[in-house]
């Protein structure tokens, strides 16, 4: 059975990559999606049409992660068209890699915009409109307990950021049983990340499970989260990412 048939979700970022397979995933389970993208707009144009096709409904968003105001109307378009909001993937991010002493302070404000204050924004925003029992899950990174290497601060920073949101707003949201969630992704074979580098083949060195992960297995664990069966679990972290971590 479809376990999230009537509800509407939201998922920055969600026109390619992880987020792509969590919109496919969260449509497969009955939710009407809204979902931004940036610059990939043939993309998102296709996967909207792919996601009608086959009798599913989707709304393709173009906003800006940097820009909070974009992310906020994003938000508002939601609820302007299919009428509520009762799932918030915040999945949007960006990273920068680079030597610290290469560091300015630029990629410091781009970095934290998006992979935080998007966040933020979308969060602030939608539970104005969120009914009891909704569902906002992040998407964040392993790395937020274990940078991996050198030049990984700034991203490692600002996913470990979203840990204290995730604890401070599951206890603001308890009352009303929304619950609030992070999914902290390891090495993810996506076009962005590709599985056959030279840097993949290291990673899997590092792994229990010498593999690399797929969309559809971040996917699927936000299903669960978005769905009635995980109503008990908020204010956590859950890492996935083939015990690179362990």
């Amino acid at each position: 059975m479809k376990h999230l048939t009537s509800k509407v979700a939201l998922i920055t970022g969600g026109s390619r990559g992880i987020g792509a397979a969590i919109t496919n995933k969260l449509v497969a389970e009955g939710a009407r999606v809204a979902f931004t993208y940036v610059r990939s707009a043939d993309k998102a144009a296709d996967l909207a049409a792919a996601i009608k096709a086959s009798g599913g409904e989707a709304l393709a968003i173009e906003a800006d992660s940097a820009d909070p105001q974009a992310v906020i109307n994003a938000v508002k378009k939601t609820v302007e068209t299919f009428g509520s909001i009762d799932i918030l993937v915040a999945n949007a991010g960006i990273y920068i890699g680079k030597k610290f002493t290469e560091h300015t302070l630029d990629d410091y404000e781009q970095i934290m915009a998006v992979n935080v204050r998007a966040v933020y924004a979308a969060a602030l925003e939608a539970t104005r409109h969120m009914r009891p029992g909704s569902r906002i899950i992040t998407i964040g990174s392993n790395m937020a307990d274990n940078a991996g290497g050198p030049q990984a601060t700034l991203y490692a920073m600002s996913k470990s950021a979203l840990q204290g949101f995730t604890r401070g707003l599951a206890r603001d949201l308890g009352p009303d049983r929304t619950t609030v969630n992070l999914v902290q992704p390891g090495p993810v074979d996506t076009d962005m990340n590709p599985a056959n580098t030279d840097h993949a083949a290291a990673a899997r060195s590092r792994m229990a499970i010498a593999e690399y992960g797929t969309g559809n297995d971040i996917a699927s664990l936000v299903a669960y989260l978005a769905g009635n069966d995980a109503k008990y679990i908020t204010g956590t972290a859950i890492t996935i990412d083939g015990g690179y971590n362990a």
